[in-house]
């Protein structure tokens, strides 16, 4: 490997060190991702536009900052992605969708605001499934995202252009959006670490609501402490979002370190009974087993949990969510922004040219939950479906509560199998939507949650371990994830991704599964 693939490979917080010591320029820096991206993104179609002037723009801003003595946060230079579900002032802002194609929003969102100022220069806009409805980025108007992994396996959804491009080398950092395990269900899919933060723990102005009390910005990276970094930096109170918390950052990037260090010993690790078994790979299972030992090596004590509202969870969210779905996507009318459509035949009306619009703009997939939550809203069904519905949502945030009482934190398998191929379960919806069965009861109960590589099934394809804790106490996720990476990686002699088939010529087809005692790894990665 040259030095420039090494500083590809390396993680953010390594890159902000060799910026702060002035050994690279955040134009190098950002060139580097620019030239990787031009490489590999024809195969991966992690991006849906890169911003080459932007970028180069912004991180001759930072070098110059830098140079002028100014005190910088410590990600100032390193460059990140954001997923297109996020308002970007001047630059195009679709959701995946063609009813968006050419919509140029007049204002940053809150979070692209806050990564600008820190000196973050933005690489471009990444794909997802259309306006985040999707386990797999199978759904986005402008084609499917593909597994580094694998070629002809998806990434996972809604976020998987953003886990894709970190995961493949394109970015070291990206921005997403978790509804029910957007980012962190991809980034089990594709060996990568995502962090959905406490509902309302930071800013949601800006991003293209799905369904507003379940949608969450959150960070995709590489490693934990990299999240956590970049997790302060978006994180804190907005007076533009009204359920902002009006409350301090936890001091999530101190806490992965203390958890690098291995530091858990007497933490209390609850492992959800409702969140394993039946459905999941046997190979997801295995590797959650070899996470549980860990932990408990490491001085955790492990204790059995029961959440028995959990197996209500899918249902209720596939009630709540389409619900609010439909009513954010009225919107689309075709009289305000967005494409305009008229009918072919017949009147020009307000009814027409709007069924026309979103007949031509809205994919299968969009129509499809618009239906379902216009359903469930109905006079005649609002209290047998949404209601039922939001009364099971406060049985499982009573679960949470009630586990919280004998642990710190919970443990579970993100994702109950290995990233699928693409179009395997396209025409199976409810196969589709149970992808999303262990994360879904987090976004409800608006706690937070993070995923971290676990090592790879016996397919040869990565596994997630989640971790989730009480509203408020992001602190813990990263202190825990950052103690099992750091055992895991020592057991791997490095992150899981070096072991990746294709990325920058490491591992190979032949070469040992981490995690697995050995095997095959699957072919078909970005090279």
């Amino acid at each position: 490997m040259n030095g420039m693939d090494e500083l590809l490979t390396a993680s953010a917080a390594e890159m902000a060190a060799l910026l702060a010591s002035r050994q690279i320029s955040s134009v190098e820096l950002t060139q580097a991702h620019l030239d990787r991206i031009a490489e590999v993104d024809c195969a991966v179609h992690a991006f849906l536009q890169t911003l080459p002037e932007v970028a180069l723009a912004e991180a001759r801003a930072a070098d110059a900052a830098r140079a002028a003595g100014e005190d910088l946060p410590e990600l100032a230079g390193v460059p990140i992605a954001v997923k297109d579900v996020l308002a970007t002032k001047g630059l195009r802002t679709t959701c995946g969708s063609k009813i968006l194609e050419n919509w140029i929003p007049a204002y940053d969102a809150t979070v692209v605001k806050k990564v600008r100022q820190a000196r973050l220069p933005v690489l471009g806009k990444t794909n997802m499934d259309e306006f985040a409805m999707g386990s797999s980025t199978e759904h986005s108007a402008y084609g499917p995202t593909r597994n580094p992994w694998d070629l002809a396996r998806v990434p996972g959804g809604s976020g998987g252009g953003s886990a894709a491009a970190v995961g493949a080398f394109e970015a070291p950092l990206a921005l997403g959006s978790d509804t029910g395990g957007s980012i962190r269900q991809p980034a089990a899919l594709t060996g990568t670490v995502g962090a959905k933060p406490t509902y309302g723990g930071v800013s949601r102005f800006g991003l293209v609501a799905m369904a507003s009390s379940l949608d969450q910005v959150g960070p995709v990276a590489r490693r934990v402490l990299d999240a956590a970094l970049l997790h302060a930096v978006i994180g804190g109170h907005d007076p533009k979002d009204q359920t902002s918390l009006n409350s301090p950052v936890p001091p999530v990037a101190a806490a992965a370190r203390q958890g690098l260090a291995g530091d858990i010993k007497g933490l209390r690790i609850g492992v959800v009974a409702e969140l394993g078994g039946r459905g999941y790979q046997p190979g997801v299972l295995d590797r959650f087993s070899e996470a549980l030992t860990i932990l408990e090596g490491l001085g955790a004590s492990v204790i059995p949990v029961s959440c028995p509202s959990f197996k209500f969870a899918l249902p209720a969210y596939y009630l709540i969510m389409p619900s609010e779905a439909s009513s954010n996507l009225a919107r689309f009318d075709a009289m305000r922004y967005g494409i305009r459509v008229e009918p072919a035949t017949g009147p020009i009306t307000v009814e027409t040219v709007m069924g026309a619009t979103r007949e031509a703009g809205f994919g299968d997939e969009v129509k499809r939950r618009i239906i379902l939550g216009t359903y469930a809203l109905s006079a005649g069904y609002y209290d047998a479906y949404y209601g039922n519905a939001q009364k099971v949502r406060t049985l499982i945030q009573q679960d949470f509560e009630n586990a919280w009482e004998d642990v710190d934190v919970l443990v579970s398998p993100t994702s109950p199998t290995t990233a699928f191929k693409l179009g395997e379960k396209l025409d199976d919806p409810l196969a589709m939507y149970l992808q999303d069965v262990a994360t879904i009861p987090v976004n409800l109960a608006g706690i937070p949650g993070i995923s971290v590589p676990g090592g790879l099934a016996e397919d040869g394809l990565p596994t997630g371990v989640q971790i989730l804790a009480p509203a408020r106490a992001d602190a813990f996720l990263y202190q825990v994830a950052g103690a099992l990476e750091a055992a895991l990686e020592a057991k791997w002699g490095g992150p899981l991704l070096d072991q990746a088939p294709g990325i920058l010529g490491q591992g190979g087809a032949a070469g040992a599964a981490p995690g697995t005692g050995g095997g095959p790894i699957s072919e078909g990665g970005v090279l």
